[in-house]
């Protein structure tokens, strides 16, 4: 039996629009309106017998602004971005240029002292695989767009750079199907 999983990346806050390496802020205003003016359509999404969500603030208020309730999931946080948390990639950038550029070209890399991008994707494609497929016929996870693009690229089996160019947008649904290990990625109208 397989699982259909719908990813929902969470409303935007302020740290999105300043692109802040795991920033835990909540919604700004914007976000909160965003979120509300989509929870006719996004109310659909309340149907998931599981909801989880990240557990950032922004993914939280995100699942409570749709009525969803979604329980946190520690291993669904953003990626552990060390020394460089609530900075922007100007700032390190301007002090770090060398670290920056490897990290970008070195998935296994670390500079900044947290978790590297291959670590994050692993960690994301384990909780994926441990999602129960025999009880339960939806899942929904509200959850950071780096989140979302982790989940891609491993139920995909895409090499980690691919991360990287993928654009998730705000209040964007996901769909991935399947089981353990043999994830599909799910466009509908």
């Amino acid at each position: 039996m397989s699982v259909r999983l719908k990813l929902l990346a969470a409303a935007r806050s302020s740290s999105l629009l300043e692109t802040r390496f795991e920033d835990d802020r909540p919604l700004d205003a914007a976000g909160w309106h965003e979120a509300e003016r989509a929870a006719p359509v996004l109310c659909r999404l309340a149907a998931a017998e599981l909801r989880y969500c990240s557990p950032s603030a922004r993914c939280r208020e995100t699942g409570d602004a749709l009525g969803l309730t979604p329980l946190a999931q520690p291993a669904l946080r953003d990626c552990d971005m060390g020394r460089w948390r609530g900075r922007t990639l100007g700032e390190v950038a301007g002090v770090e240029p060398q670290a920056v550029d490897t990290w970008l070209a070195d998935p296994r890399s670390a500079p900044h002292g947290g978790e590297s991008l291959l670590a994050f994707i692993t960690r994301v494609g384990g909780w994926l695989d441990t999602r129960p497929a025999d009880e339960y016929s939806g899942l929904l996870a509200v959850a950071e767009p780096g989140v979302v693009r982790a989940a891609l690229v491993y139920a995909l089996q895409a090499p980690p750079h691919t991360y990287w160019r993928i654009d998730v947008q705000p209040l964007s649904v996901t769909t991935l199907t399947g089981r353990p290990g043999s994830w599909s990625l799910h466009l509908a109208v």
